[in-house]
């Protein structure tokens, strides 16, 4: 028998974790709670899960401060993470996604949608393990696709998991105007009403570490109206 993806929610609210937790076992996964900060971390290196749903208010360290730990964790920074938040403020979501959440999502929601969130991130994350190796080269930024490494003039540079697919459909089509929904689609598996703000934090996040002078991206161009691509060549 396969064995089922395993799955950490943490959330202090005991009764939105048994919710979540019913749902993703009905859709078979394999689900760990944990109910604060350092629980979550316990459960994080012990478990070694496969995905992640995070809430952002914990009652010792929060969703913003696991978010920072993992990605600068070599074991862990892969893994995707799903920000629960009740904030509804935009510069709230926006920290959560420069910090390195892949998605996020505001109290209160809908259990079916996170598990079709939790489905789509994971089946993005294993497309990605089971692509051909191979190396994108694009001016100074080369992608090893096998490696999940990017490197600038030799340099390496992390990125989380998301900003590196959408980088690897960017190099693998150079000059190709991509749609905001096709990147939100083929990056994330899914694409809702709204969800332009979270392409454009992880667009901008991109620049920042990959352009020169990021108000003026030689690399990843803005097509106004319609979406992103990148140059063929960097000038």
């Amino acid at each position: 028998m396969m064995n089922k993806q395993r799955i950490l929610v943490v959330d202090d609210d005991r009764s939105i974790v048994k919710v979540v937790r019913s749902y993703l076992e009905q859709a078979g996964y394999d689900v760990r709670v944990a109910h604060d900060g350092e629980g979550a971390l316990h459960a994080l290196r012990s478990d070694k899960p496969d995905l992640v749903v995070l809430d952002l208010m914990l009652p010792d360290r929060d969703g913003w401060e696991i978010t920072r730990i993992v990605r600068a964790d070599a074991a862990l920074r892969t893994t995707p993470i799903i920000m629960l938040t009740a904030r509804v403020e935009d510069t709230d979501k926006i920290v959560g996604l420069e910090l390195g959440a892949d998605d996020y999502m505001t109290k209160p929601f809908n259990a079916r949608e996170i598990v079709a969130r939790v489905r789509a991130l994971l089946r993005r994350a294993s497309f990605a393990q089971e692509a051909p190796a191979q190396i994108l080269r694009i001016g100074a930024l080369a992608l090893d696709v096998d490696q999940h490494l990017l490197t600038m003039d030799e340099t390496p540079i992390d990125l989380t998991r998301t900003e590196f697919t959408l980088l690897q459909l960017l190099m693998a089509n150079p000059g190709h105007t991509f749609t905001r929904d096709e990147l939100l689609e083929k990056s994330m598996g899914y694409a809702y009403e709204g969800m332009g703000r979270t392409l454009d934090t992880h667009m901008s996040n991109l620049r920042k570490k990959i352009e020169p002078d990021p108000s003026k991206p030689i690399y990843i161009q803005t097509v106004y109206g319609i979406g992103y691509r990148l140059m063929r060549e960097a000038t």
